[in-house]
């Protein structure tokens, strides 16, 4: 059990170390950079895909796009992009990491979104139609509560992808927690690298933990009772 000891050794040390806890390079700013950009990522892929799964789900037109989308977020390397991007415009700014984190966020959003609306029961949109509702009422008021479970699901997956990939991108010169992994590894510092590890994590589970009470706040009861019948 000598290499558990020495894991919370390093966990000891590295959480110990007042320095880690204050400064530029303290674990509070690194936490909010990882914070500013993992939020940013995924803000501007939800807004991208989310719109764009509705529109097809419901006209039907452009599922290609989306099978396209699916697809090609199983072949794009995640470093390789970052790197390509950093290459390309330069460090001056971290767009040149948000853009590759929003590329690789959008497949699962849109995938899913477009699946939760294309998947509601026929009949339910046949009976929207026949009440008097139209096309952007049917699909607001009856398509999107029931599809949510799986526009979130979407959501959080990409949220999970972007926190793992935003500890990667600190490789190409960026802040936030994997700064103490890539840092550790090249200075041989093993407490920073299983701290940070350890911290992203956390965070991880934290993301899950929050997407998890949003869908109990936000999915219908209903909705939510016919999930678990099935």
């Amino acid at each position: 059990m000598s290499w558990l000891t020495a894991f919370f050794g390093w966990l000891a040390e590295f959480f110990g170390n007042g320095a880690n806890w204050s400064g530029p390079d303290g674990i509070p700013m690194r936490l909010l950079e990882h914070l500013e950009f993992s939020a940013l990522a995924l803000a501007l892929a939800v807004a991208i895909a989310v719109p764009l799964g509705l529109l097809i789900g419901h006209t039907g037109r452009g599922e290609v796009l989306v099978a396209v989308t699916a697809n090609l977020a199983r072949a794009l390397p995640t470093l390789g992009l970052l790197v390509m991007f950093v290459l390309l415009l330069g460090t001056a700014s971290s767009w040149p990491v948000i853009i590759p984190l929003v590329l690789l966020s959008v497949p699962p959003i849109l995938v899913n979104t477009f699946e939760g609306i294309k998947g509601v029961d026929p009949e339910l949109r046949d009976a929207a139609y026949g009440m008097g509702l139209r096309g952007g009422q049917v699909l607001g008021q009856v398509l999107v509560p029931v599809a949510l479970p799986l526009i979130l699901l979407g959501c959080r997956l990409s949220a999970i992808q972007v926190v793992a990939t935003t500890t990667v991108a600190s490789y190409t010169g960026l802040g936030g927690l994997g700064r103490f992994v890539i840092d550790g590894f090249a200075t041989k510092d093993y407490a920073s690298v299983v701290g940070g590890s350890v911290l992203v994590v956390l965070f991880a589970v934290v993301v899950q933990i929050l997407f998890t009470l949003a869908q109990r706040m936000t999915v219908s009861p209903g909705v939510s009772r016919r999930l678990k019948v099935r």
